[in-house]
């Protein structure tokens, strides 16, 4: 199994079981442990870690059924990227209260355009 396939697929099933790891902290740990409206963006962090765990699996059983092409491999690089940005810093901020500036909206937009590489990929497939 080419190597971008195996970190596709694992970086997947690591960021679901860290997604069921922060849903278990962030529904049982007390309020002090985060900023003021931190729990609920806690939430949306692991939401979209989990939606974007599943885009990576599905990026990398694709990959495994036709081949590794070039765009449809670019997006899950850039979809593995912008999920580590974007959750990292919603995560950050959830916690600390402190924002990082312009490193979610960039992890954002790597998202969207993870998504958008995918798309054209498999057009083009």
């Amino acid at each position: 199994m080419p190597t971008v396939i195996r970190f596709l697929l694992s970086l997947a099933a690591l960021a679901a079981l860290l997604g069921v790891i922060a849903g278990a902290f962030v529904a049982h740990l007390p309020d002090q442990f985060f900023a003021q409206g931190g729990r609920d963006m806690a939430r949306q962090a692991i939401q979209m870690q989990m939606w974007h765990a599943l885009g990576l699996l599905g990026i990398g059983i694709l990959m495994m059924q036709a081949g590794c092409q070039r765009l449809v491999s670019l997006a899950g690089c850039a979809m593995a990227l912008g999920m580590c940005i974007f959750c990292g810093a919603v995560y950050f901020t959830a916690f600390t209260g402190i924002h990082l500036g312009a490193v979610a909206p960039t992890g954002g937009s790597i998202l969207m355009l993870s998504w958008l590489l995918l798309a054209v990929g498999v057009i083009r497939s």
